[in-house]
């Protein structure tokens, strides 16, 4: 085994988890397709691995790519439909949140979905999103307000946390 081989095998190892949260976020909850995103984006990258010095950075803007490149292609996602609930006091505030955060996610474009999830989920700093988004750090904050506007307005139940976070 070359160390090239060796190197990607324990980068893979070692970040696959954390990639595929990502990719999770960025697909709108569709595991099936987060599963597809984190495998293309890997082979793709093992093609370049001994040219690339920032492996997290080139896999992230990979999979942002690829993923535009599917959403333009389909043009709409399938999003999975908020389930029946048999007993609705059951079920705790939280995972009605998941879900509703989840379904509002998925009705965002798939920049805004990168630009939030990169900034605020992976905490990347607005220079960093640009770099791998291939854009502006005006196009970054711009997004980002946009889209947690959009946000808000799909899922107001999270108004309250947002001010909660000193971000109004």
């Amino acid at each position: 085994m070359s160390a090239n081989r060796r190197e990607f095998d324990e980068f893979v190892a070692a970040r696959s988890a954390a990639f595929m949260r990502l990719a999770y976020l960025l697909t709108a909850g569709d595991q099936h397709a987060a599963e597809d995103l984190l495998q293309t984006s890997l082979a793709k990258t093992a093609l370049k691995w001994s040219k690339i010095d920032d492996p997290d950075g080139y896999l992230r803007q990979v999979m942002y790519r690829q993923q535009i490149s599917w959403w333009r292609r389909r043009r709409e996602y399938a999003v999975p439909e908020i389930p029946e609930q048999a007993n609705a006091a059951d079920a705790t505030h939280g995972v009605e949140l998941k879900i509703m955060v989840q379904k509002a996610l998925g009705r965002l474009t798939a920049k805004q979905r990168a630009v939030l999830v990169l900034r605020y989920f992976e905490d990347q700093s607005e220079s960093t999103v640009a770099a791998t988004l291939g854009c502006s750090i005006g196009t970054v904050r711009s997004t980002a307000h946009r889209a947690l506007a959009r946000l808000l307005q799909l899922c107001p139940e999270l108004h309250d946390l947002y001010t909660r976070s000193g971000r109004t």
